[in-house]
């Protein structure tokens, strides 16, 4: 296979734009076929038979299916807490305000913790450190139960967020691995359901079970569900790393295309290559994919990416900061007057966002993808990263909305189902809002989706660290006082999509020349 280098990649190209829709039907790519045969299918796949590309479809969903597994079980580990935050406090003695800030330490090594854990993915491949992130988790499960201090609870949820970080970051480039452009959208958005999704689960069932075998309890369940995991992944995750030799952005030829799809049986018959056995699937890390120099560039690269306009960092930073704000003060408000709930009902307002999550996600996912199509068309085929955030309008709305109604109406005491209504639409937009910036920043950059999704990660996390340290000094200016100044950042924020949208192109081809110098210099998707 041919590498990439400075002479082989058009630094012409804009990253992110690609011929999606063969409106004429002129290109010699391979398409998709079924119900739309004049999708272009990108990345091109090559003639391998181990390229995850060239994976049968229920292979794909199988390796998928694992993704989500792994996403849930991190997911419940590190949020099983979020209901019980009062009653952990009257037990252990530890201040509510440190209990928040260790879960803004926790936020921000799952971010920071990249720097170390993706090298070590895209290096010697991402099964293991699943594997590995399992493990540790399940340690920090074991731990939490028996910690007393304000400097063991900090540790532990420090610890747990560096093990814990692939499910931020190389979740989304795994997607990236094995679908292509047109169908991306609605696999992100389910991951970003399950994502969120088990981090209100995880408070809801966490009630019942505090209430009937006390908080450890909660935290061994966790630990024991990570256990389950560890044994489906370990013999169902397949190793997904691949060293491609073409990029996503394509030129297009004009002659007439040969229809192919990425299951046909015209392009499986010309695969080449054995096909990996079952035992080598099972190796913990089964080959190197870079050398020394690319991995210790890779600890540094997605700080220097910063130079991109990575502008979903920001956009996603922001939606987790609501989100973090609602889990930060829904015990607070809930158990107190006048609705004294106890911890179990605290659990159960959580179906509330699970169903706004839902919703959020299948909006930004799957009719995201549509609606990219649609435009594509209209556009005489090309898709740009930006036609997706056009359905952030929805959020321009509830966001600020959910915001008050859920703050504002706690200052004034509204009957309960008014929070709960509120915490569902916080979920949504908090769905919509992620979906979408993780969608462009993988679709503007695929091609360093590793490093751009560090880049983004980054942004985010360090955004959610600052919100978790905060939240209690900001809650002193009183509930209403502080939703109401929260929803009008949170419209201000939302609303540079539009920014986005008018010059995302230009800056991307501004960015052009320096992204394909990064990309001949060492791909690492």
């Amino acid at each position: 296979m041919s590498a990439l280098t400075p002479d082989t990649v058009d630094e012409t190209i804009i990253p992110g734009s690609v011929y999606l829709v063969d409106v004429q039907e002129k290109t010699s790519l391979a398409h998709a076929n079924g119900s739309d045969s004049t999708i272009v299918l990108n990345p091109t796949p090559s003639n391998d038979t181990n390229d995850p590309l060239n994976w049968s479809r229920p292979r794909k969903l199988m390796h998928f299916s694992c993704l989500i597994i792994y996403t849930s079980a991190i997911g419940i580990a590190t949020a099983s807490l979020y209901s019980i935050l009062q009653p952990i406090s009257n037990d252990t003695g530890i201040p509510l305000s440190t209990l928040n800030a260790g879960t803004g330490y926790m936020f921000l090594f799952l971010g920071w913790g990249g720097l170390i854990n993706q090298p070590i993915a895209l290096t010697f491949g991402k099964r293991g450190v699943y594997l590995i992130s399992l493990v540790g988790s399940i340690g920090m499960c074991m731990w939490v139960p028996y910690v007393t201090t304000n400097g063991q609870w900090i540790a532990s949820k420090i610890i747990q967020g560096f093990f814990c970080n692939p499910v931020e970051s190389l979740c989304e480039v795994s997607v990236g691995d094995v679908f292509f452009a047109h169908e991306r959208g609605t696999f992100i958005g389910i991951y970003t359901l399950f994502l969120f999704g088990s981090n209100f689960f995880a408070p809801l069932i966490s009630g019942f079970i505090y209430d009937g075998q006390g908080w450890h309890w909660v935290m061994y369940w966790s630990a024991i569900i990570n256990v389950g995991a560890l044994a489906i992944l370990y013999f169902c995750l397949e190793e997904s790393n691949y060293n491609r030799d073409t990029v996503e952005a394509t030129v297009i030829e004009e002659e007439k295309i040969k229809y192919m799809d990425d299951n046909s049986e015209g392009r499986l018959n010309h695969l080449v290559g054995v096909p990996t056995s079952f035992v080598k699937r099972l190796a913990i890390f089964n080959r190197r994919y870079q050398s020394n120099k690319m991995f210790l560039r890779m600890m540094y690269r997605p700080l220097m990416l910063l130079q991109f306009p990575i502008v979903a960092g920001f956009q996603y930073g922001s939606c987790l900061v609501w989100y973090n704000v609602m889990n930060a003060t829904a015990s607070l408000i809930l158990s107190s007057p006048p609705y004294n709930f106890p911890a179990y009902a605290v659990g159960l307002s959580y179906i509330a966002p699970m169903v706004g999550i839902t919703l959020g996600c299948m909006y930004s996912g799957w009719v995201g993808d549509k609606y990219a199509i649609h435009h594509a068309r209209r556009t005489r085929g090309w898709r740009e990263p930006e036609h997706r955030l056009w359905l952030m309008l929805v959020s321009c709305v509830l966001c600020p909305a959910s915001l008050v109604l859920w703050g504002v109406g706690a200052a004034h005491g509204v009957r309960w189902i008014g929070l709960v209504f509120g915490m569902g639409m916080i979920a949504c937009s908090t769905g919509i809002g992620s979906a979408l910036s993780l969608g462009l920043a993988l679709d503007a950059y695929k091609d360093l989706s590793g490093d751009v999704m560090m880049s983004v990660i980054l942004v985010r996390n360090t955004l959610s660290f600052a919100i978790g340290y905060g939240i209690t000094p900001w809650l002193h200016m009183g509930y209403q006082n502080t939703f109401v100044s929260a929803a009008f950042v949170g419209l201000a924020i939302t609303m540079t999509f539009l920014i986005v949208v008018k010059w995302g192109k230009s800056w991307r081809k501004a960015s052009a020349k320096r992204y394909w110098r990064f990309v001949a210099d060492g791909p690492t998707h």
